[in-house]
Formats: structure tokens, sequence, C-alpha cells
């Protein structure tokens, strides 16, 4: 079976494999794709089993990310929950991962990742598992009065009418104003989670390329930013993907009244579905904070092939005392950092 390639940016099958195939996702969008680009310089490719000369049938997206710190591989996708072959059958996933794995030892990458939603499909191309995550999405089918009536009694419907009783203002927005009341709380959380925040640029990229179907939901008090989620739309599904906040303010119930008002919204505009994103296997609390929301669980599986010790370096930091020097990091060296360093870890 022939494999060929295409730039997902250039061609125009691809933008239209992806809004008639049932796995595609936002994350297999040109305006990801285009993010990821703008941002970082990953260039974006596609594998296939169709020929330039006629229709796309199926294909699988990567990004080349090309690094003097951790190294060059391919990954499908960089900072990106999931990414799900978009093919429809094993015998065309294994013909593309072997020639992926042909391309891996003639181009000299480090590694191979695949990041599918689902298990739909096994290679018996040889890979190793190179990490694993909690993933949780929201039925919107049901009513509203149903769907509220799903929720947790104490730690979700109460913090909700404690957001009413407080006052909370609900705002969305894509201004450059709310955008920047948005990223002041993304540096605050990222510091609280000691970790670097991700470059403001990715952000305005994120708008600049998805337009009205990116929203900044933010939660006021008292004319101040307490909470913000940032949502993205494909087709018929709501995507949750950013979320931060002040501490300081946690008692009011900001985040909740956040992704209540989302759900009602995405319900009134025609979505199924609320993809409330992955969550580290070690983390059991914001996974039961998403399963209050009557969310399911299930288990995303990335799988890697080649030089399986390669580490991206800001994990390994992370992981051997990093996360106590950024206490003690200021704010401008820390954004500085996040500006420099995110590019290395896609």
């Amino acid at each position: 079976m022939s494999i060929y390639t295409l730039d997902p940016l250039k061609d125009p099958r691809w933008a239209d494999l992806v809004k008639r195939h049932p796995h595609a996702s936002v994350f297999h969008t040109p305006a990801w794709l285009r993010t990821l680009r703008d941002t970082y310089g990953y260039q974006p490719v596609v594998f296939t089993t169709s020929s330039p000369a006629g229709p796309l049938d199926d294909g699988i997206v990567l990004c080349q990310v090309r690094s003097w710190l951790t190294g060059k591989r391919l990954v499908s996708l960089p900072f990106s929950d999931h990414c799900e072959p978009l093919v429809n059958s094993a015998t065309a996933f294994d013909a593309i991962s072997m020639h992926l794995d042909d391309v891996r030892c003639d181009r000299r990458w480090d590694y191979v990742e695949l990041r599918p939603r689902t298990a739909r499909f096994h290679s018996h191309w040889s890979t190793t598992i190179s990490e694993r995550y909690w993933f949780h999405d929201l039925d919107l089918r049901p009513s509203e009065d149903t769907l509220y009536a799903a929720l947790h009694k104490d730690s979700t419907r109460r913090k909700i009418r404690r957001a009413g009783r407080e006052g909370l203002v609900y705002a969305e927005s894509s201004s450059d104003a709310a955008l920047r009341e948005f990223y002041h709380l993304v540096v605050l959380t990222r510091r609280r989670h000691q970790l670097l925040p991700q470059p403001l640029a990715w952000f305005r990229n994120l708008g600049a390329s998805f337009g009205d179907s990116m929203k900044i939901r933010l939660a006021y008090h008292c004319d101040r930013a307490v909470a913000a989620i940032l949502t993205l739309r494909h087709g018929d599904e709501m995507v949750y993907k950013y979320g931060a906040s002040d501490a300081r303010f946690h008692a009011l119930g900001g985040m909740h009244l956040l992704f209540w008002k989302t759900i009602q919204e995405a319900r009134a505009t025609g979505c199924t579905a609320f993809d409330m994103g992955r969550c580290d296997v070690d983390n059991p609390g914001l996974a039961r904070f998403k399963e209050r929301w009557g969310a399911t669980r299930s288990e995303i599986t990335y799988w890697r092939h080649g030089d399986t010790s390669v580490i991206s370096a800001l994990r390994r930091h992370a992981m051997t005392g990093g996360r106590h020097l950024l206490d003690h990091t200021p704010g401008a060296c820390r954004i500085a950092a996040g500006r420099i360093l995110y590019r290395h870890a896609g």
C-alpha cells in the first residue's frame, strides 16, 4: 500500500476530511495546526493512503518538532489532549504506522508519538506506552433539567447557587482586554501549580485562528476577574481547554458558574458533547471535579516508537526539584522562561 504526504494547511482536502470524519476533533482542524505552527514553528504533515489525484479518505496528522534541547520527533499532536488517527481500517493504520517507522529511521527522528483518543487500532508496529491520562466528556443531549439534576448536590449545585448569591457576573469575550485578564489568571494559576505559563502569543494565535469558535469566559466579583476558562468549538462539540483562577476567591464558586454557563450555552447552540479534557491519572481531585458534573471517565494512552528514554526537559526539571526553584522566580522571569522553553516541550 502506497503512502503519501500532504500539507494540511495548504491542501483543502484535509479540512474537508476533518469536517466529515466521525473521529475528528478540534485538534485536527487547520486552525489548531496553524496555531501550533505560528506560535512554536512546528510544521504539520499528514500521512495518507489516498493519492494526490483523488479524494482524501484517511490520514494521520503529525507535527515535526525540532529542538536543540529535547531532540527532534514527530508528534500527533503537541499540546493536544488527543488526536485520533483518521483512518477507517486496521490495514490502513498499520500501513501508515510502518511507513512512519521507516521515516523515523531514514530521517533520524528520535521517536514518533501518537496520542489517540480511543483504542480502535493498535498497530503491529512496535510501540511503547509513553503516557496515560484520564479523559472526561459530558453528554449534552439530555434536557437542561436532567443535566442539572445529575450534578453533585453539595460540591457542584451548591457552588453554582453560591456564585449567584455572591453576585458574580458572567461575561464572555474574545477582546484583547479579556485575553489579558484571562492571562493574568493563567500566570497566577501556573505559579500555584509550580509550572511555567504558556506564552501569551499562544492564546493570541488561538483567537486569530479560531475566531468566533474560541471564547474566553470570565467570572467577575466587584469588577475583578476571579476565574476564567477558554473554550473551543468544533462541529457539535464544545471543548474546555484551559482554566485559571485567583485562589483567594475560590469559595465564591466562580469556576462552577463558568462551567454551568458553558454547558447551558453549548446545549442551546446545538452541541451534543462537552469535551472536558484530560487529567493526570495521579490527580484524583481533578477527576472527581469533572465527574461531579456527570462526565464519563475513560483512559487515553499515548504510544511511542523510537527512543523511549527521551523526556521533555521541562518535565525532567520539574521532577528533579525545579518546582521549588519556580516558587522563588519573579513573575516576569517566569513568563519569559515559558516563552522560551515551551517550544522545546511539544
